[in-house]
């Protein structure tokens, strides 16, 4: 079990961010500034594009979620090891250095090291500097870390 906790814990990271994006998708709008700027509005307007897009975040979310089981699932033995492979360090890749990325812009936002040029939603920055992106960086790690447990465990 110990060797499998790194893909649960992703996919609990993965699920529970789906079902905030579910709420979100079926018309909640309970912290939705934290989202902030033309996102949280239309998402509060219930604009058809943005509403397509959390859908779309749902779905993606959700197949992340599914993606860290079948790493410890035997249900997942079905699925090619290097394609299992090849797409759980791609989106591990990919959710590490989009929150990496945005954790130190926000950082250097927030300490004034950089000053953009249009108006600061202090509110929603914070939010994502504290919380949604070190979310997405900490998912990622968690789910390097179970493909290359997935990758040591089992035989080619």
């Amino acid at each position: 079990m110990k060797r499998q906790l790194p893909a649960y814990t992703a996919a609990l990271a993965a699920f529970a961010f789906a079902a905030i994006s579910l709420y979100w998708a079926l018309g909640g709008t309970a912290a939705i500034d934290t989202i902030g700027g033309q996102l949280a509005s239309s998402g509060r307007a219930g604009a058809p594009i943005t509403l397509a897009l959390v859908w779309a975040a749902v779905v993606l979310k959700l197949g992340v979620g599914l993606l860290a089981l079948a790493l410890v699932q035997r249900w997942g033995r079905w699925i090619p090891r290097w394609m299992l492979l090849t797409a759980a360090c791609t989106a591990a890749a990919v959710l590490t250095v989009y929150g990496a990325v945005q954790v130190i812009a926000e950082a250097l936002v927030e300490t004034g090291m950089i000053r953009p040029a249009g108006e600061i939603d202090w509110y929603a920055l914070r939010w994502h500097m504290l919380l949604w992106d070190p979310w997405f960086l900490i998912w990622g790690l968690v789910l390097g870390t179970a493909a290359l447990e997935y990758r040591r465990t089992r035989t080619a």
